[in-house]
């Protein structure tokens, strides 16, 4: 990290230091943030941001806890509220104005708050794999193994350990990139071994803290004037079609993209991703 140009920090309205990654690409087009998935962090985006930076601005962040931002001290901040007020935070300290927000899971239901809150500063939005409502047997399975996995020994064990969790979902991927979604998840600690990349307090937070507040459905309701096209992965536990076809019935402009051979979620590196990112920001100054 320390040699990394894009990398820096900027602090928190509570004073953490929450970490974020600059790839200053294009200046003429409005910027994209990417905001990552409940037990990720920025290194996922790391292939998009290098795709998009010839065109566009991207900004990568670590929601407080994940990466290489400070944990909080009091974990029931760990909710989307928090998110969203470091990403206006980060915003505000960089003079953006307007952003365009590709949001994965959890990424995209703070895109959704930060519609309700201020739609005027969202020039578009891509959500992957998510939608105001969630199927009770992906958030049952995501709330079981969110800061209860077993610890590991070796980066063999780490890639083994993320192709349980993830390979039903990510069906073709091979041994190799199994072992970079786990050096995206995973951190060498002072000892060299690799450590989930993640405050365990997270998943406390998930089991008790519960929902976020508001309506899901009024916040997706927020999306009605914003350029919106969702990434759906047909195998989804999450994001069923059910619940995609009642997003499409709410906004008719919503462009519904199938990924197909993937569940919860695609990785975004997958043709049907990356055409329709591209055909949105064609769209989107």
């Amino acid at each position: 990290m320390a040699t990394d140009p894009n990398a820096h920090f900027f602090q928190s309205s509570d004073g953490l230091n929450i970490y974020y990654r600059d790839f200053a690409g294009q200046k003429d087009g409005t910027p994209v943030i990417c905001l990552p998935g409940l037990t990720r962090n920025s290194r996922d985006f790391e292939d998009l941001a290098n795709y998009l930076s010839s065109r566009r601005r991207v900004l990568t962040i670590d929601f407080r806890g994940r990466g290489f931002s400070d944990h909080d001290p009091n974990w029931q901040n760990y909710h989307p509220g928090t998110y969203v007020e470091d990403v206006w935070t980060l915003l505000d300290v960089l003079n953006i104005g307007k952003v365009i927000v590709v949001g994965t899971s959890l990424g995209g239901l703070c895109a959704m708050a930060m519609a309700a809150q201020d739609g005027d500063r969202l020039a578009g939005v891509v959500m992957n794999d998510i939608g105001p409502e969630i199927n009770p047997e992906g958030l049952a399975r995501i709330q079981e193994y969110t800061g209860r996995l077993p610890p590991v020994d070796s980066w063999e064990e780490a890639a083994r350990q993320t192709k349980e969790i993830y390979g039903h979902w990510l069906p073709g991927l091979s041994d190799g990139e199994f072992l970079i979604l786990a050096r995206r998840g995973f951190r060498e600690n002072d000892a060299g071994v690799p450590q989930l990349d993640i405050d365990a307090n997270i998943g406390r937070a998930v089991r008790e803290v519960g929902p976020q507040k508001g309506d899901p459905w009024a916040l997706f309701g927020a999306l009605s004037d914003i350029p919106t096209t969702l990434l759906w992965g047909e195998m989804s536990d999450i994001l069923t079609k059910d619940i995609a076809d009642k997003m499409k019935d709410r906004k008719e402009d919503l462009e519904v993209v199938p990924v197909p051979n993937r569940g919860h979620v695609p990785l975004l590196n997958e043709p049907e991703c990356l055409m329709a990112i591209d055909a949105f920001l064609e769209k989107v100054e």
